[in-house]
């Protein structure tokens, strides 16, 4: 018996019958009669399967499995979870439908308790409202008398889901506010009780970190205890060079700065770099030029966009150092280091402390940034500057440039307080040192700062001072 023929009489044919293939198996006996009799063989128990076979002769063949057709189910003509009269309706009258067909039990199982109208479905679909709602509302706030929610529960009438969600929406609200009032933590829009303006209430761009800012700069008060470099290394440790010579390399960076163009944030580097080293390293005049020019290879790969390469540093200081002695120096400096470059330098501080002393200002006032800049920069010339902490050096800045502004009040006030960290009496001693380099009473030669401050692109803050002493400010 040939393969074909046996799938004839067992099984649903494989392949289409035409009718010269049904006529050739006919006459070889591999086809049923066209009318057979009652008293066909057991062997014919499967000719039905003929009957779907030519219906479905378009379709490729498959397994058993995959031919096996499910049963159909009704088409939903409402797919929304708003409850209205027409979509009730037509559910109601699907479900009796069903219900004929299914077993009690098991209509309870798959029929909606909110599509059958008897008291206790009623009280379920109380509790699948209010579960909708957000669990935090529904422990915290309960729903007022006059809400949506609450009348659609007392009236025992269904809502749509748009109604729901302006109730979820009122309910959120009242646990935000709430929450609010309760943590003490939370900053509010505008101004306090005490005086104090957030300055990060108003600002949505995230590039200034609004939501974090306040913790980052919490961290950084935190690291610059333990940066410090040793105040007093240059009588201990350094025996070939002075405080003068320090103040010339900083002073010859300043303008090797403005040469390149070089973000302040290098400057401000390089010189925490150059005061770390030497507090630790003893190092001979020669090649105090080649640790200033290193450090600021060094601060200016981590500041810079494009960073000068070490050629270039090479040639600013007339090829007095080759190419070698600079990154063998590198190498010496950032292993000293620890690569710890990642610190808070009183540029970092400034920008915060400048946007605070302007919380109160219509308009940014540009001429008190660049002053407070130039004289917290003053500040990296002179070695006795090293024993304060950048914070301290910032609101020190900043605390001079509003007096020198204006002296009609007081140039602090309880917002500076709350950002700097400084009352107004912790900065006497910074405040009046300061006041004494915007001065020059010791008549420093090192002019590099305030040429730079007395271009016109820095509103020429370098010519400006205060008529009266800040002494003043600190007499109680």
């Amino acid at each position: 018996m040939s393969q074909e023929t046996k799938y004839t009489k067992f099984e649903e044919p494989a392949v289409r019958i035409t009718r010269a293939r049904a006529k050739a198996l006919g006459q070889s006996g591999g086809l049923p009669p066209l009318h057979p009799s009652s008293k066909t063989s057991d062997k014919w128990v499967l000719r039905p399967n003929f009957k779907r076979a030519a219906q479905d002769e378009n379709k490729p063949a498959t397994s058993t499995a995959a031919c096996h057709h499910h049963k159909r189910r009704a088409v939903l003509e409402d797919v929304t979870n708003i409850i209205c009269k027409s979509s009730y309706t037509k559910c109601i009258s699907a479900t009796k439908v069903q219900g004929k067909k299914l077993s009690m039990k098991r209509n309870a199982k798959v029929v909606p308790a909110v599509l059958e109208r008897e008291p206790e479905v009623k009280e379920e679909k109380k509790e699948n409202i209010t579960y909708e709602i957000n669990v935090e509302s529904e422990k915290e706030v309960s729903p007022p008398e006059n809400s949506i929610l609450h009348m659609a529960i007392q009236s025992n009438k269904a809502i749509s889901v748009r109604e729901c969600r302006v109730a979820n929406i009122a309910s959120v609200k009242q646990i935000q506010s709430k929450h609010e009032k309760n943590n003490p933590f939370l900053k509010q829009e505008g101004s306090d009780d005490q005086g104090i303006t957030d300055i990060d209430a108003k600002h949505k761009d995230p590039l200034m970190c609004s939501l974090y800012a306040s913790d980052i700069y919490r961290i950084m008060s935190a690291v610059e205890l333990g940066q410090r470099p040793s105040v007093d290394y240059m009588e201990k440790l350094q025996r070939d060079i002075t405080e003068g010579m320090r103040g010339i390399l900083i002073d010859w960076l300043v303008e090797v700065s403005e040469e390149y163009r070089l973000v302040p944030d290098t400057l401000y580097l390089t010189v925490n770099l150059i005061d770390r080293f030497l507090a630790g390293n003893y190092i001979e005049k020669q090649k105090l030029q080649l640790l200033g020019v290193t450090c600021m290879l060094i601060a200016s790969k981590y500041e810079e966009i494009g960073a000068p390469r070490v050629e270039e540093f090479c040639f600013i200081t007339d090829n007095t150092y080759g190419k070698d002695e600079v990154v063998k120096m590198e190498s010496r400096v950032l292993n000293f280091l620890g690569f710890q470059l990642s610190l808070p330098t009183t540029k970092k501080f400034l920008r915060r402390f400048i946007q605070a002393a302007q919380a109160s200002y219509e308009v940014p006032s540009v001429k008190l940034e660049f002053l407070a800049n130039y004289l917290a920069e003053l500040t990296l010339l002179q070695y006795s500057f090293v024993k304060f902490l950048p914070s301290l050096t910032a609101a020190s800045a900043v605390f001079l440039a509003r007096w020198t502004l204006d002296q009609s009040e007081h140039p602090w006030n309880p917002t500076l307080v709350h950002y700097t960290g400084y009352k107004s009496n912790e900065l006497k001693t910074t405040v009046l040192a300061l006041q004494d380099l915007q001065l020059n009473t010791s008549g420093c030669p090192l002019i590099a700062i305030r040429e730079k401050y007395r271009q016109t692109k820095f509103k020429s803050v370098a010519t400006l001072c205060s008529s009266k002493s800040a002494q003043s400010l600190f007499e109680e």
